[in-house]
């Protein structure tokens, strides 16, 4: 809900940043009806965005970043499920972190149950 995003401005970054036009678009890893995760590139620079969303089910989905630019690093803008993230009993515990990552490399998520991810990699000079 528009409310919701009002309380949280910090969340509400991630959904201003996101393009609309995609030069590339990536199924990484899912299964139907349980859960997905999907990696674009935006087409008017080098940047990628990774979203990942679960059923009811918790779990913890490994993505291998081998869709990202060889040579290049990216600074990772992560939001994802806070430790104590349901859908239901915690719906707003929300950790937003940075790391610095690589093609090649992975990152852990944990999506909680009705949860999930979403990651902006913003590329640097080479």
């Amino acid at each position: 809900l528009p409310e919701n995003y009002a309380k949280f401005p910090d969340a509400f970054r991630f959904i201003v940043d996101v393009p609309t036009d995609w030069a590339d678009t990536r199924a990484l890893a899912g299964e139907i009806g349980d859960y997905a995760v999907i990696a674009r590139k935006d087409r008017a620079s080098e940047d990628w965005y990774l979203g990942a969303v679960g059923d009811e089910q918790a779990r913890d989905v490994t993505v291998r970043l081998d869709f990202l630019d060889a040579g290049r690093t990216y600074r990772a803008q992560l939001y994802r499920d806070g430790p104590k993230a349901d859908w239901n009993a915690a719906p707003f515990d929300i950790v937003i972190e940075e790391r610095v990552v690589r093609q090649g490399e992975a990152l852990r998520l944990r999506l909680a149950p009705g949860g999930g991810a979403a990651i902006r990699f913003v590329a640097t000079e080479r």
